[in-house]
C-alpha cells in the first residue's frame, strides 16, 4: 500500500460526494484516532496530582501554574492552524506530525532537569496536542456522514471524559509509584500504537489545490491567546486585576483580536474564515463550547484538590473518587450519540447539558469540610452526565452546518473555543480561589491570630503544608479553602446561564444521512446559510 495519502486530481470539484467508509473500515481507524485524542486530553489533567512532587524536586512553587498553562497555551493557539493546514494538505500527514510532536515533547519533559525546561517541553507537548484533538474530529467528519456521526462522536466524548477525569487517578498511581516522570513516559506506548494505526490505515482522498498559508494571521492569533492567558494567569497570584501589567495585557489581547479579524477578512486562505460565523448554528455552538469548557475545567481541577486537601485522600485514592464523573459521562455520551444518529435531531441535548452542569455547579458550591462522599459522588455524576450530553454533539452540529471544504477549519475552530474556554477558566478560577481564600480567612481567623493569615494562605497552596499545620490553624485554613472553592463554582453559573440561552436560540439543521451524499447543491445551501 502507498505510504502517501491519495490525491484527487486537480480540478475535481471541492463539493464532489465524499468517500464515506463502511462501519468496519471506520472501526479500524477509530482506534488510532481515539488513542491520539486520549493522549491530548489525558495530559491536560494528569499533571495535577504530580505537581506537589515536581515542586518539591525543583523547588519552584512560584512557577507551578506554568507547568499547566504552557500546555494549554500552545495547544489552544495552534488548534486553528492545524485544522487549516489539514484542509490544504490532508488529515493523515498532519495527524502523524501531531503525534510525533506530542511524543517528542513527552520524552523531553520526562528528561527535564529544571522547572524552566519542563515548562518549555510542556509547551512542545501542547503544540502536538492542538493537532491531535481537532484532527481526530475532522477525520471522522471526512469518513462518516453527519447522521451516523453521533454514535461515533459519542465514543469520542466518552474517551475525552474518561481521559480528563482518569488523569488525576493515573497521575496519582504513577507519582506514588515509579515517580512523576512516568506521567510522560506512559505516553510513548500509546502514542506509538496510535502512530502505527494512523500511518497504516488512514488513507483518505485529498484534493491537491493551490494554497497560501496565512502566517500573519497565525502569528496574530497566537499573540492574542498568549497575552490574554498571561493576563488572567498573572492577575490573581502576581498582579491585581487593576494593575498596569494586567490592564496592558488585556488591552493588547483586544487589539490583537481585532487585528486578527481584520487580517482574516482580507487574506485569501484565512486560518479561521470569518464567513463561518455568519451561520447561526456554527456561531452559537462555538460560543457554547467556549462557555462549557470554561465551566468544565473548574470542576476537573478543584475537585481533586478538595479530595486531597480536605478529605486527606492520597493522589491515587482521589483519582478513584472521581469515578462517578466518569460513569456520568459514559451514561450520557454514548446513548445520546446513538439517539442523535437514530433520530437526526440534536437540539435538546445541549439544553439539558447546560441545565445539568449548572445544577451540579450549584450543588458543588455547597460543599463543606464535612460533606459526605456519597453526596459528592451524586454531584459528580450529574456533572459528568451534563458534560457527556454535549461535548461532541455540538461539534457534529457545527460540522453539519458548514461546506465540506471548511470541515477541518470548522472542527479545529470549535476545539479552539472549547480549549480557550478551559484555559481562561483555569486561570480565572485560580485567581478567584486565591483572592477569595484571604477573604474567608479574614472571616474565620480570630482577631488575636490575624497576623497569621498570610502564612495560612500560603500553606493552603500546598496539600503537604496544609496537613502539617497544627490545630486550630489547620481547621481555619481548610474551612477557608472550601469556602473559596464554593465561590469558584458559583462564578461559573452566569456563564452556564448564557450557554443555556444559546442552546435554546441556536437553530437546528437536519443531519445529513449517508444516502444524502454531499452534492454540490447541498454544500451550496450550507454556503448560502453563512451569508
Amino acid at each position: 500500500m502507498s505510504s502517501t495519502e491519495p490525491e484527487i486530481k486537480p480540478g475535481t470539484s471541492l463539493d464532489a460526494p465524499p468517500t464515506y467508509l463502511s462501519h468496519r473500515q471506520i472501526l479500524v481507524i477509530l482506534g488510532g484516532l481515539m488513542a491520539g485524542m486520549f493522549l491530548a486530553a489525558l495530559d491536560q489533567s494528569i499533571v495535577g496530582t504530580a505537581l506537589p512532587q515536581i515542586v518539591s524536586e525543583f523547588n519552584s512553587l512560584d512557577k507551578l501554574s506554568w507547568v499547566v498553562t504552557a500546555y494549554l497555551l500552545t495547544s489552544t493557539a495552534s488548534t486553528p492552524l492545524w485544522g487549516k493546514i489539514s484542509d490544504l494538505y490532508g488529515r493523515r500527514p498532519l495527524f502523524i506530525a501531531a503525534i510525533v510532536t506530542f511524543l517528542a515533547g513527552s520524552v523531553l519533559a520526562a528528561l527535564a532537569q529544571n522547572i524552566e525546561q519542563l515548562i518549555g517541553f510542556r509547551a512542545v507537548q501542547g503544540l502536538g496536542a492542538g493537532g491531535l484533538m481537532s484532527l481526530a474530529f475532522a477525520t471522522i467528519a471526512d469518513v462518516v456522514p453527519p447522521r451516523e456521526r453521533g454514535k461515533y462522536m459519542g465514543y469520542f466524548g466518552a474517551v475525552f471524559g474518561l481521559s480528563s477525569v482518569a488523569g488525576p487517578l493515573l497521575g496519582g498511581l504513577l507519582t506514588d509509584g515509579p515517580g512523576w516522570r512516568w506521567i510522560f513516559w506512559i505516553n510513548l506506548p500509546i502514542g506509538v500504537a496510535a502512530l502505527a494505526v494512523v500511518a497504516s490505515v488512514l488513507k483518505l482522498p485529498h484534493e491537491k489545490r493551490s494554497h497560501k498559508i496565512d502566517y500573519l494571521g497565525a502569528s496574530i492569533v497566537t499573540g492574542a491567546v498568549t497575552t490574554l492567558l498571561l493576563a488572567v494567569s498573572w492577575a490573581g497570584p502576581d498582579y491585581g486585576w487593576g494593575s498596569t501589567t494586567t490592564v496592558a495585557l488585556l488591552v493588547g489581547a483586544v487589539v490583537l483580536s481585532v487585528a486578527f479579524v481584520l487580517v482574516e477578512l482580507r487574506v485569501s486562505e484565512p486560518i479561521i474564515p470569518m464567513d463561518l460565523f455568519k451561520g447561526r448554528i456554527f456561531a452559537g455552538y462555538s460560543a457554547y463550547a467556549f462557555l462549557l469548557g470554561f465551566a468544565m475545567f473548574g470542576a476537573l481541577i478543584f475537585l481533586p484538590l478538595y479530595l486531597q486537601a480536605v478529605k486527606e485522600m492520597s493522589p491515587t485514592v482521589s483519582g478513584l473518587a472521581l469515578l462517578p464523573m466518569i460513569f456520568g459521562i459514559f451514561s450520557a455520551s454514548i446513548p445520546s450519540g446513538q439517539l442523535m444518529s437514530k433520530t437526526g435531531s440534536y437540539k435538546l441535548y445541549p439544553i439539558i447539558s447546560a441545565v445539568l452542569v449548572g445544577g451540579a455547579m450549584l450543588m458543588l458550591s455547597t460543599i463543606a469540610t464535612g460533606t459526605p462522599y456519597w453526596q459528592l459522588a451524586i454531584y459528580m455524576f450529574v456533572m459528568g452526565a451534563g458534560l457527556g450530553l454535549s461535548m461532541q454533539i455540538t461539534v457534529t452540529a457545527a460540522q453539519n452546518s458548514v461546506p465540506r471544504k471548511h470541515m477541518g477549519t470548522a472542527t479545529s475552530t470549535m476545539t479552539f473555543f472549547r480549549s480557550m474556554g478551559g484555559a481562561i477558566g483555569t486561570a480565572v478560577y485560580g485567581a478567584v480561589l486565591t483572592s477569595r481564600l484571604k477573604v474567608h480567612l479574614e472571616d474565620v481567623v480570630p482577631a488575636a491570630a490575624k497576623d497569621s493569615i498570610d502564612g495560612l494562605a500560603k500553606a493552603a497552596n500546598s496539600v503537604q503544608a496544609l496537613h502539617a499545620l497544627p490545630q486550630p490553624p489547620r481547621g481555619w485554613a481548610m474551612t477557608s479553602l472550601v469556602g473559596a472553592m464554593g465561590d469558584v463554582f458559583l462564578v461559573s453559573l452566569p456563564f452556564l446561564a448564557i450557554a443555556l440561552v444559546l442552546a435554546i436560540i441556536t437553530p437546528e439543521q437536519k443531519l445529513a444521512a449517508r444516502e444524502d451524499g454531499a452534492s454540490p447543491e447541498a454544500d451550496l445551501e450550507k454556503a448560502a446559510a453563512l451569508h
